[in-house]
């Protein structure tokens, strides 16, 4: 579904991602784990379209027996009407907007009401406390719904891949809990997931394939299984001997 091929990618005069290759199969969840710098964000950032390659490509196939677009140079908000959401690291809510106007913004793209109406209700289902609080400043909400706000958002758009940056970020145990069990359920329907997660151990039991990250460049790769038994994965990034 999504291939990153050799992508080189400079912040200003920061060199930062030096050749990064990776690819997320349709129907998988796909996990970027590395230390803080590791280049994580700015992959992110490149393949939704906010930051561009100086070398290398990004293919991303929308539909299975559809054609292959190149997203290299494509703008953001033309990524996101080609079926890719990003949700991004810190959230980016509308404080003073209403839970149920922030909803909405995920959809401005979209002119089909009746979808976005049922669309907004299977956001709700997802997370009841937001239809719970519909009208209630988006801003007033705990760090937790917050995050299932901006998750919610990022649905709107009806993405057939999901790009989450650090979603369990200043997040209590029990919530990140709830917030894993809910992006393995988003997964079941039919949305593929690409996510960077500083929790790591969280993230590898989430995910189908995962990918280690240091100093821009790709150093490990492997099912979530696989690297959660890594000597130098455990070493590293799971608190382990």
């Amino acid at each position: 579904m999504l291939e990153v091929d050799d992508i080189h990618v400079y912040r200003g005069r920061t060199y930062v991602l030096k050749g990064i290759s990776l690819r997320v199969t349709r129907g998988e969840i796909v996990a970027l784990i590395g230390a803080n710098g590791a280049g994580k964000t700015t992959t992110l950032r490149t393949i939704s379209g906010l930051l561009h390659p100086r070398r290398g490509h990004i293919r991303y196939r929308p539909e299975a027996d559809g054609p292959e677009l190149e997203l290299d140079r494509l703008p953001a908000e033309e990524i996101v009407r080609r079926g890719i959401s990003h949700c991004p690291e810190g959230r980016g809510i509308f404080a003073s907007l209403t839970v149920r106007e922030n909803l909405l913004v995920g959809a401005y793209l979209r002119r089909d009401n009746r979808g976005i109406e049922d669309d907004y209700r299977r956001v709700c289902d997802l997370f009841p406390i937001l239809g719970q609080r519909a009208g209630q400043a988006a801003g007033s909400l705990s760090g937790g719904e917050q995050e299932m706000l901006a998750v919610g958002r990022a649905l709107m758009s009806r993405p057939r891949l999901l790009i989450l940056d650090e979603p369990s970020l200043g997040l209590g145990p029990l919530v990140v809990e709830t917030l894993f069990a809910t992006l393995a359920d988003i997964n079941r329907r039919g949305v593929t997931i690409l996510l960077v997660e500083q929790n790591a151990v969280m993230a590898l039991e989430l995910a189908h394939r995962a990918y280690v990250l240091e100093t821009g460049r790709v150093t490990l790769s492997g099912s979530g299984e696989e690297l959660a038994a890594d000597p130098e994965v455990r070493r590293a990034y799971l608190g382990g001997a």
